[in-house]
């Protein structure tokens, strides 16, 4: 299993955050089905203000470039992307383009 961290602003009007989060409330079927067949076990978005920050648990198998092939053939998927980019924003010094940048890790504890 694979673990990831990704964070991602959301635009910064109270309003809107609390439409993000409804819609989220009850995200389309055949959008989970997308993430669940790209080998995505588990995801949690959290909020802080305008930062979101995503957890993954993923297969082994998982990669983040034929997700996003998957999803850029996936008519709904694209059309939840374009749904979801009204509310999102890049991060300060994110690729063009980029929406969840990728967190690397500096930290790690288990007892």
């Amino acid at each position: 299993m694979k673990r990831y961290c990704l964070a991602l602003d959301l635009i910064d009007d109270p309003i809107r955050i609390a439409e993000y989060e409804e819609i989220h409330k009850a995200v389309r079927p055949e959008i989970l089905l997308s993430i669940e067949k790209s080998g995505i076990l588990s995801m949690e978005i959290f909020r802080t203000g305008n930062r979101m920050f995503m957890l993954m648990e993923t297969n082994d198998d998982f990669s983040f470039a034929d997700k996003a092939a998957a999803d850029a053939s996936d008519p709904k998927v694209q059309e939840w992307e374009e749904l979801m980019w009204t509310y999102q924003q890049a991060l300060p010094g994110a690729k063009p383009g980029e929406k969840w940048v990728l967190l690397d890790s500096i930290f790690s504890f288990r007892s």
